[in-house]
């Protein structure tokens, strides 16, 4: 089935990675009240702010487009959490400091949900994906050069897995492309429940894109190669 994608983000790397589907799309923005409320866990955190971002975005949509039929939204929320602490994106440099000092040589586990929402008759369907990840001991010196490079002042937690010279993760179970922003294996086997079909060949893509061998596509997608 063709359809018209918008995915709710501002984020260039999110972007990036939907380009992999093969599927046009277009881009809006949601802006959503991002503070965890009293008492939620950081799984509750994410699917809440996931489904906010789509319902935002497709109101946005709705009041644009005056249509019957309108796009499906695709919207993601990833958070950083360090046992049940959320880690978000650094206020400053000091705080990008702060947080790495915190996660140096230590586990923690990356959430990402991902919304689908039909915007004209408000359907909607939310994944949650959860990597685990185990940071490799840096040094302060490492730290002070990462952070004065800008690179963790928009990344949860104030880091990219994928960042090159800094390289902060020593190993990660799960999915990648979750921690970059965008779990693509995922969102392409939600699409599939709605009858939208990515081109063949995600995987091959996926792993070309990031350099990484992934030991989950086949768990979620099938026997797709």
């Amino acid at each position: 089935m063709e359809a018209n994608l918008i995915l709710a983000s501002a984020s260039p790397r999110r972007r990036e990675l939907l380009t992999l589907l093969r599927l046009p799309f277009d881009v809006t923005q949601a802006d959503v009240d991002e503070d965890p409320r009293r008492g939620e866990t950081p799984a509750t955190v994410v699917v809440r702010l996931s489904e906010a971002k789509a319902r935002a975005a497709g109101r946005v949509l709705g009041r644009t487009l005056g249509t019957a039929s309108g796009p499906v939204v695709i919207a993601c929320d990833t958070i950083v959490a360090l046992e049940d602490n959320i880690l978000g994106k650094p206020r400053d440099a000091g705080d990008a400091t702060a947080m790495l000092r915190r996660l140096r040589g230590r586990r923690h586990a990356v959430h990402s949900a991902i919304t689908l929402l039909d915007a004209a008759t408000g359907r909607s369907r939310t994944d949650l994906v959860s990597t685990h990840i185990a940071m490799r001991p840096y040094s302060d010196a490492e730290v002070a050069a990462y952070v004065a490079s800008g690179d963790p002042l928009d990344k949860a937690g104030a880091y990219a897995i994928q960042n090159a010279s800094f390289h902060p993760v020593a190993e990660y179970r799960g999915c990648y492309a979750n921690v970059v922003g965008l779990p693509l294996c995922h969102l392409a086997r939600s699409l599939r429940t709605w009858e939208i079909e990515p081109l063949a060949g995600l995987p091959v893509r996926c792993q070309a894109h990031t350099g990484q061998t992934c030991p989950v596509f086949q768990a979620i997608l099938g026997r797709e190669k």
